[in-house]
């Protein structure tokens, strides 16, 4: 039920963090800072030295023609999800979508997204609705809409809430608000034991 939000630039410590907490997550989620730091070869590195599922949060936005070329090396090397943008349209997602899983935003957790993408919520759950990725990004820090989201949302279609720790979102609250996953990065990754934060978060969860 968690994921490890990797956002950091450095191979060793990615690596050695991720080796820590293992026990305690499902999947690992590495976004712009690791690959950059790392190369693209880390999500292979950590694909088969963690083994579990990886999550590129590339959160792609741009013509269908690019989305794939970028995809496709990115599957390529090891991904099983790769996040995508809604609001490039149906045609831009289903480009990646045809190459592996997809996980689409329909909000955002950070507070700029109020402006432009989370106004645009009903439109992008319909298009979800219809692409059916994997599952889809609401954010941690509001319940209240991780709820309304699972309330329009097909069943067999995944909310995975970023926003926790840090930001302010409670694990607890954005499961019992229908998500099936939490994202949480510096709670863990900064924390003086990253396994004993990992640890004390899946815990607070089962119990």
């Amino acid at each position: 039920m968690i994921i490890l939000a990797l956002d950091v630039y450095e191979r060793e410590r990615a690596i050695k963090i991720a080796k820590e907490v293992k026990d305690y997550i499902s999947m690992i989620k590495v976004n712009w800072p690791l690959i950059i730091g790392s190369g693209i070869s880390i999500i292979r590195e950590l694909k088969d030295g963690i083994g579990l599922p990886i999550i590129a949060d590339l959160k792609l936005a741009d013509i269908p023609n690019t989305n794939r070329l970028v995809a496709r090396k990115i599957y390529g090397a090891g991904a099983d999800y790769v996040i995508v943008h809604s609001f490039v349209g149906k045609d831009s997602v289903l480009a990646v979508k045809e190459l592996g899983q997809i996980i689409m935003i329909v909000e955002m957790s950070h507070p700029g997204a109020l402006e432009f993408i989370n106004p645009l919520t009903d439109k992008f759950i319909e298009m979800a609705n219809e692409v059916e990725p994997f599952g889809v990004i609401a954010p941690g820090t509001r319940p209240e809409r991780i709820r309304y989201i699972r309330g329009k949302l097909k069943r067999s279609i995944k909310i995975l809430t970023p926003g926790i720790g840090a930001q302010g979102g409670k694990a607890k609250e954005a499961m019992e608000a229908g998500a099936d996953y939490i994202i949480v990065g510096r709670s863990i990754y900064n924390a003086e034991n990253p396994r004993d934060a990992a640890r004390k978060l899946y815990e607070e969860i089962v119990n």
